[in-house]
């Protein structure tokens, strides 16, 4: 049996020693639903009520509690999160961006998908009674900005609704 080595240890990063600076992240992912429950989506008419205002809130909620999901992330003061969601009628799917942004020593990227993510399951928890073959798809983290790395962008671009969000070009 090898033995555990004593250097590898888990610990929260030490960031006391980083500069405060105004840190944003936007996270991206999309569920497709299907055609008839995308209009069931678009006219308010599920089960279980109108899913966009809820996945919104929702994503707000689990990008604040970040921290208490995933073990080794700082608790942080958000400054704001915002949630949209977009219908995609063709792809018969709905976009979701999260926004996490906040003036600190560490970034904010977590609770970016993690806001994401838990509006998506929302709207799979909320879509389901409709249509159980749900897949969400493209999580992924689009553009971050602040620290001593300056602003990163997802090698693919943004799409024009990011670049909106952001209040940045293409």
């Amino acid at each position: 049996m090898t033995e555990r080595n004593p250097a590898h240890t888990t610990a929260m990063a030490d960031v006391h020693a980083k500069p405060v600076t105004r840190r944003r992240a936007l996270a991206h992912g999309r569920i497709i639903v299907g055609e008839a429950a995308l209009e069931k989506v678009a006219s308010g008419q599920l089960p279980k009520g109108d899913a966009l205002p809820m996945a919104e809130l929702a994503g707000i909620l689990g990008a604040k509690a970040t921290s208490t999901l995933i073990p080794l992330c700082h608790p942080i003061s958000l400054s704001r999160v915002a949630v949209h969601t977009r219908l995609d009628e063709q792809g018969h799917a709905i976009d979701v961006y999260a926004l996490a942004e906040i003036s600190e020593r560490t970034g904010v990227e977590m609770e970016a998908l993690t806001g994401a993510t838990v509006s998506l399951l929302t709207l799979w928890d909320l879509v389901k009674p409709v249509n159980p073959a749900l897949r969400i798809e493209d999580v992924r983290l689009l553009f971050k900005s602040g620290g001593k790395h300056g602003e990163w962008r997802h090698p693919g671009g943004l799409d024009a609704y990011a670049a909106e969000i952001l209040g940045v070009s293409q």
